[in-house]
């Protein structure tokens, strides 16, 4: 049985009943302010089928705040020549977002993924942040920091480095153009944090203030933020500043089995399998999938967030404008792990199986009894710092009325730093008495019913980790065009960008056996065996932990873990020796120059506007690339590679509301960071050695959209947008089997205590390389829709304010994967097949009120291994909601649930079998906040 308090549900009651409370105060305040007959919103009976821009009351409609902010969303949207979609600054800065990459996942076609709660990367129509560029202030830039699965080592963007709150605006551009910066597949991200122009004359200030509360961690945390500007009544100057600061603590809680696996037990209902082969019991346990590491626990990641941004813009006259832009931000974070578990992983020839069952439809063992388990507690904590810095000074200048030039420079950096990443291990090798029982896998049974794991008498502390390491990026662009209107209705542009990329990471290793670091006399005999595998531990190094979630019945909830400070002390850790872990020792150095020629237009085709663009994009990149190779640093610096990119973009007006669309380019993104060292790494854990590729080619791709978007009234539009790629060639990783020696790697890249150390051939490797592969085929559409609900009420108060967005996307693809000689066709990496978002909003002079769900399908996001084919999450369903009331022009106070289902990751292993790999969540978080302005 599972119980859950039904205190942790109220505050969702409580926040839908306020908001149903709103809805009706609001319509009854709307009533009283004005008279039915003088509201200046009311909507006509019937709408024409296709009215002009001056053909519909509506227009009458003086549209504030988020609805402001969705007008100018789609004048953008509707002005463009190529496929954009955009945010601007309401609707950042309104929502319930805690970061950029929640903003985001309202745009059509576009899914996040999240860590610890919080989004952190995008995919755009089915291709993952590594096929994205973005910008920010119109300059191309990387952002990296840590969480799970290490530190970010590649070209995708992590998002939670920003709050939402810096920036005004966020434009996707999803179709390629000549001038558009390459390197994309997917889009291109434009990030603006504004400029003093874009704000009133004057004096503007604005600060606001939030308290965060997290239903799971029953903790809250501040969040504030402020912004100035003083625009020049003479429009000759201006300058802004905006800051803004965040501390929250959000805890994962749940179950982890760390892959399942294959292995043959010692014994098997007291049979002995090495003197038995043939014995069913050993035969069948052997054959079947039991979990590497199952366990339950807890994950807790603290995040500290400061963000700054300044910029000082001069317009000495009509023709010229300056601006220079600066942004920092730093994200303080933690991340503690603390977990009791069973190593089963290569441990099994040890362990002896007392009772057992299993799953014939999936051939899993879903339970089991055990003696002689090697039971292990762990401590774990990582910190980081990321600080973003970037500069960039904009100069636009008119030289003639038909002639002007653009200019810009700037540099952005990104430093990860982690200062440790310790843990420490609690072992005890001959445990009696262990049972798992995944017959109910979202809540299994994990108990230990032998000795007392809250007792640290029962615990040696065996082997401890330290693996600090730093990741930089830097960006240097120049770049220059010009603009010559050589008609009314035709202009050409032109241009060239210089950009250097600079990346480098480095990473050391403190880890090690009691023992084999001499901590302790292991052997107090002196026969040359061991009679300890660690240091006995006592209950002064040690702390309690109690895991106060949803689990199986009789599962254990309490143990003893080792504490991380009072053991860093007693064997002095940080003045242990370091070596280097040389698959993470990597640099690149990489230099593009790309030039560009745009023929632009806008005529009429069969009486009808017809906005084009023309044009070709050339691009030449240098490569350097080092790394480790068995123990030796090696450069290698590649031939400069070119890419020549034509595009075409077409937005013809069928009629006054309803615009086709027609794109057509060739695209390309450059290779993954991560896989352009000529070195390699070994997992010693899993007996897999990895090796990298300094000479693949970037992915290149054709790739055609065409969309119909009708703006069939004021506020609205429904758009089909179908877009399509041909993926000429993309990086795909290669297996073998083979033995550790043919690898050529020096043995002591083996991680001390781990299986592969023990014993080098104890088991066959898998080796795998990156090589330039075959491509594949992306196909999908997406359908949006957005609208005010008075087009539909004539009369109704409530209905007269409230208006509806939504979106749904449909992806699929196809791309081959290498599992030793077999290729399997499967999808890419982090693709949804289906999406949708959906938001209703309520908006009048004093109350708004919102709700937005987001939903994505599941998705492979790995090969996995183990003898499972790739692994994955099952889709996510997040509903946030807002509700905000207005005192008077310069004071209002929100209330924001974000969660609200309290969605639970649900990660999976093996695309067939759906094994599942984690199951835990982060709770719901409601924040209570104030916006003034002065």
């Amino acid at each position: 049985m599972r119980y859950r308090l039904e205190t942790k549900k109220t505050p969702v009651t409580l926040l839908a009943a306020a908001i149903g409370v709103a809805l009706q105060v609001a319509a009854a305040t709307a009533l009283a302010q004005q008279p039915p007959q003088q509201q200046p919103d009311q909507a006509p009976a019937t709408p024409a089928a296709s009215p002009a821009p001056d053909a519909t009351e509506l227009d009458a409609i003086q549209v504030v705040g988020y609805r402001a902010s969705l007008v100018r969303a789609l004048d953008l949207k509707r002005d463009s020549v190529g496929s954009i979609d955009a945010i601007v600054a309401e609707d950042i800065a309104d929502f319930p977002d805690q970061n950029l990459a929640e903003s985001l996942q309202r745009i059509p076609g576009i899914t996040i993924t999240r860590d610890s709660g919080e989004g952190r990367n995008i995919s755009v129509r089915g291709l993952s942040g590594e096929f994205t560029r973005v910008r920010v202030n119109g300059m191309e830039a990387i952002a990296a920091t840590g969480g799970e699965g290490g530190p970010n080592r590649g070209r995708d963007f992590d998002y939670n480095v920003f709050a939402s709150e810096l920036f005004n605006s966020i434009i996707v551009h999803k179709t390629a153009s000549a001038g558009l910066d390459e390197g994309s597949l997917g889009a291109v991200v434009d990030l603006n944090t504004g400029n003093p122009f874009g704000y009133e004359h004057g004096r503007t200030f604005v600060v606001s203030g939030e308290g965060q509360y997290n239903d799971v961690t029953e903790d809250a945390g501040p969040r504030a933020a402020a912004l100035f500007a003083y625009r020049d009544p003479g429009d000759v100057w201006g300058v802004s500043f905006s800051a803004a600061y965040s501390d929250n603590t959000t805890q994962e809680l749940g179950q982890n089995t760390v892959r399942w696996q294959q292995a043959e037990f010692r014994s098997v209902g007291g049979v002995v399998c090495a003197d038995n082969p043939a014995d069913p019991g050993c035969a069948e346990v052997a054959e079947a999938f039991h979990p590497r590491i199952p366990r339950y626990g807890m994950i807790e990641v603290e995040r500290e967030r400061l963000g700054l941004t300044g910029s000082f813009e001069l317009r000495p006259s009509d023709s010229t404008r300056l601006s220079v832009d600066v942004l920092h931000s730093k994200l303080d974070a933690a991340r503690r792990e603390k977990w009791l578990e069973v190593l089963f992983r290569g441990n099994e020839d040890g362990m002896d199986v007392t009772d057992y069952a299993i799953d014939p439809v999936t051939n899993n063992l879903d339970m089991m009894e055990v003696d002689n388990a090697w039971v292990r507690s762990e401590n774990f904590e990582k910190a980081w710092t990321t600080e973003f810095t970037q500069w960039s000074v904009d100069l636009e200048q008119h030289f003639t009325d038909a002639v002007s030039g653009h200019m810009m420079i700037g540099r952005s950096t990104s430093k990860l730093e982690f200062p440790h990443e310790i843990t420490f291990m609690y072992d005890d090798r001959d445990y009696d008495g262990f049972v798992y029982d995944y017959t109910d896998d979202e809540y299994p049974v994990i108990a230990y019913n032998g000795a007392d794991v809250n007792d640290p008498a029962i615990f040696q502390m065996s082997e401890f980790r330290d693996r600090p390491s730093r990741t930089d990026h830097t960006f240097d662009t120049v770049s220059a065009d010009v603009e010559w209107a050589f008609s009314p209705s035709y202009w050409l542009q032109a241009g060239a960008t210089y950009r250097k990329f600079e990346f480098e990471t480095w990473g050391g290793i403190r880890d090690s056996g009691v023992c084999a670091a001499g901590l302790y006399d292991c052997d107090p005999d002196g026969d040359g065996v061991d009679d300890f595998y660690g240091i006995p531990a006592t209950g002064d190094l040690s702390e309690g932990y109690r895991f106060d979630d949803d689990t199986g019945p009789g599962s254990t909830t309490q143990w003893v873990v080792p504490d991380l400070d009072a053991w860093s002390d007693f064997i002095g850790l940080r003045g242990l020796p370091m070596r280097l872990d040389q698959g993470n020792v990597r640099g690149v150095v990489e230099e593009d120059m790309a030039y560009f020629l745009q023929f632009n237009g806008a005529t009429e085709l069969a009486g009808r506007d017809l906005r084009f663009d023309l044009g070709v994009r050339y691009v030449e990149t240098d490569q350097s690339s080092g790394g480790y190779n068995s123990g030796v640093y090696v450069i290698v610096d590649r031939p400069t590679y070119t890419d020549t990119l034509p595009s075409a973009n077409f937005a013809w007006s069928l009629t006054p509301d309803l615009i086709w669309r027609v794109s057509a380019a060739k695209v390309m993104t450059r290779p993954g960071l991560g896989s352009l060292t000529p070195g390699g790494s070994v997992d010693s854990f899993n007996y897999r050695v990895s090796f990298q590729n300094p000479f693949l080619d970037p992915t290149r791709a054709s790739a055609f959209d065409t969309a119909l978007e009708w703006y069939f009234a004021p506020e609205s539009i429904l758009s089909l947008a179908v877009f399509y790629k041909d993926i000429d060639s993309r990086p795909i990783r290669t297996e073998r089997t083979g033995t550790y020696a043919s690898t050529g790697l020096p043995l002591s890249l083996l991680v001390p205590t781990s299986p592969a150390e023990q014993d080098p051939e104890g088991r066959p490797w898998t080796i795998s390389t990156v090589d330039n592969g075959p491509g594949g085929k992306l196909k999908g559409f997406e359908l949006g829709f957005q609208m005010p609900l008075s087009l539909f009420a004539e009369g109704v108060p409530l209905l007269r304010n409230m208006g509806v967005i939504g979106n749904y996307t449909w992806v699929d693809s196809e791309v081959d994967y290498t599992f030793g000689d077999e290729i399997v066709t499967e999808r890419l990496f982090g693709l949804s097949k289906n999406s949708y978002n959906f938001t209703l909003f309520y908006e009048n002079q004093r109350f708004d009120a919102r709700v937005s769900a987001a939903y994505r399908s599941d998705y492979i996001d790995g090969t996995s291994g183990t003898g499972n084919r790739f692994e994955g999450y099952e889709g996510t369903l997040n509903v946030d909601a807002s509700l905000g009331y207005k005192f008077n022009e310069r004071f209002e106070m929100t209330l924001e649930g974000l969660n609200l289902t309290d969605d639970y990751q649900d990660r999976w292993t093996d695309i067939t079998a759906r094994r599942r790999y984690e199951y835990d969540h982060t709770g719901r978080v409601y924040k209570l906040g104030f916006r003034y302005r002065f």
